[in-house]
C-alpha cells in the first residue's frame, strides 16, 4: 500500500476520435496539438496539477505511442514524484488472457488494483478531449459538503443545442434527479461534462457488478450513471460556467483554436483561472529559437509561437513551432501545425495544416468550390480544409473548400 491519496484522478485518453478524419490517424485524440504551443490533454492534465490532484492515471488504447512519448515522466505538470504523479495505464494481459478496454467504466474497472494501492477515499474521473480551466478541489469540496456517492459537473447549453448531449435533471440543492442520454424534448439545459467524482466504495460496487453484467455497454453515461440513479444513490450535479469545449470534430477544433483570438479571448490561457488564483496551463514545449518576422512581413491579430519564420502575410491564424511562411504566401483564418511549411505566394484560407507539410508555391488551399472540382464529402469538415500531416501540396494545385487531402503528394507529380 502507498500513502494514502484523498483523491485519484482517472484520465480517459484511449479514444479514436473518428470524426476527427486523418488528424488522428496516428494519434489519439487527446495527443492533438491546439492553441500554439499544447496539446488537448495539457488541459486536464494541469487542472489536476492546480487542483493538488497529485495521483492520475492516464488510461491510453487507440494509437499511443505519440501520446505515450509526450507525457514521459510527467514533470512539464510537476507530476513527477516519487509518492505521486502520472502513471499512463494502457490494456494488459491478467492471467492467461487480456482484453481491450470494452467501454469507459471498463478502463477504470481493469485499473481497480491501481487505485486501491492509494486507499484513496474518492475517485475523479476526466475526459482527455476537452479544453476548458477547472478548479476540481472545488468540486471535491462540493461533493463532500453534499455527502454525495456521486457528483457530476454540467454546463447549461442553449435549449436547440440540449438533445445533443446527456442531460441531467435537477431538484432542490441540484440534486439529480433523472439522466437521459440525447433526450429528443430535453427538460433541462444542463448537459453533462463528462466529469465525475465519486465516492470510491460506491464505484467499487458498480463497476464490479457492471463488469459481471453481460448485456451492459459498460460505459458510465449508459449503465453506471443510470444505475446508481435506479438505486437510489445520492448523486448531485456541479454547476460549470466558464469556458468549455468537445473538440471532437474538425470544426469544434478550428472554433477552439480561433476563440482564443477573440477580443476578449473566449479562453483566456495567461496563468490565471481568476484575479486571486494562478492557473498556468503548462505543456511540453520544444525548445527552438524565437520567432522570425521579415521586413515585407505582415502578422495581424494571429498568435506565432517559437521557430516559425514569417515573411509573407498571417491574419487571423495560430503558427505552432517551427512553421514557414514565405515571401507572398497569404495564410488567413488557418491553423498551422508544428512544422508546417507554405511556400511562396501560396494562399490558405480557413484550413488546418497537418504537422510537417508542404504547401507549395502558388498552391491554393480552401479554394472556392468549382463544378470540375467533382464531388467530394464534407460531412466531417464542413468549409473547414484539411490537410493531412506529412502531406505536400504540389506548386500550383488547388485545393477546394471542405477538402480532405490525406495523399503524400497532392496535385502535379513531384517531377512535372
Amino acid at each position: 500500500m502507498l500513502d494514502k491519496k484523498q483523491c485519484v484522478a482517472m484520465l480517459l485518453a484511449g479514444g479514436q476520435g473518428s470524426r476527427l478524419g486523418i488528424l488522428t490517424a496516428n494519434m489519439a485524440k487527446p495527443a492533438i496539438p491546439y492553441g500554439g504551443k499544447y496539446r488537448i490533454i495539457d488541459f486536464p492534465l494541469s487542472n489536476c496539477t492546480n487542483s493538488g490532484v497529485d495521483v492520475v492515471g492516464v488510461l491510453t488504447q487507440y494509437q499511443p505511442l505519440k501520446l505515450n512519448a509526450y507525457i514521459g515522466s510527467g514533470s512539464p505538470w510537476d507530476l513527477d514524484l516519487a509518492h505521486g504523479g502520472v502513471y499512463v495505464l494502457p490494456p494488459y494481459v491478467k492471467g492467461k488472457s487480456g482484453e481491450w478496454y470494452s467501454g469507459t467504466a471498463n478502463a477504470i474497472y481493469q485499473n481497480l488494483a491501481f487505485i486501491e494501492q492509494f486507499n484513496t477515499d474518492y475517485v475523479l474521473i476526466l475526459s482527455g478531449d476537452h479544453i476548458y480551466k477547472m478548479d476540481y478541489n472545488a468540486m471535491l469540496q462540493f461533493h463532500i459538503d453534499n455527502k454525495a456517492d456521486c457528483t457530476i459537473a454540467v454546463r447549461e447549453v442553449p435549449w436547440e443545442e440540449a438533445s445533443r448531449f446527456g442531460i441531467m435533471n435537477t431538484g432542490e440543492g441540484n440534486a439529480i434527479e433523472e439522466f437521459e442520454e440525447k433526450p429528443a424534448k430535453p427538460r433541462s439545459n444542463k448537459a453533462s461534462m463528462g466529469v465525475y467524482i465519486f465516492t470510491w466504495e460506491k464505484l467499487r460496487k458498480y463497476l464490479t457488478e457492471d463488469a459481471a453484467d453481460p448485456t451492459s455497454s459498460n460505459d458510465f453515461g449508459k449503465n453506471i450513471i443510470p444505475n446508481m440513479l435506479k438505486a437510489g444513490c445520492k448523486m448531485h450535479a456541479y454547476e460549470f460556467n466558464d469556458y468549455w469545449k468537445d473538440v471532437g470534430t474538425v470544426q469544434s477544433l478550428w472554433e477552439a483554436n480561433m476563440d482564443i483570438l477573440s477580443h476578449p479571448p473566449l479562453l483566456d490561457l495567461s496563468s490565471r483561472l481568476d484575479k486571486n488564483k494562478p492557473w498556468r496551463i503548462y505543456s511540453k514545449s520544444p525548445i527552438m529559437p524565437p520567432h522570425c518576422v521579415g521586413k515585407d512581413a505582415s502578422i495581424i491579430d494571429s498568435l506565432v509561437t517559437e521557430g516559425c519564420e514569417v515573411l509573407g502575410n498571417v491574419h487571423h491564424s495560430i503558427l505552432f513551432a517551427g512553421c514557414t511562411v514565405e515571401e507572398g504566401a497569404t495564410v488567413d483564418d488557418c491553423v498551422l501545425m508544428p512544422g508546417a511549411h507554405v511556400k511562396k505566394d501560396a494562399v490558405l484560407r480557413k484550413a488546418i495544416v497537418g504537422e510537417n507539410s508542404i504547401v507549395g508555391e502558388g498552391a491554393q488551399v480552401g479554394a472556392e468550390r468549382l463544378p470540375s472540382d467533382g464531388d467530394y464529402d464534407t460531412a466531417l469538415t464542413g468549409d473547414i480544409t484539411l490537410i493531412a500531416s506529412g502531406t505536400e501540396i504540389a506548386d500550383h494545385s488547388r485545393v477546394p473548400v471542405g477538402m480532405i487531402v490525406n495523399t503524400g503528394i497532392y496535385g502535379r507529380s513531384k517531377e512535372a
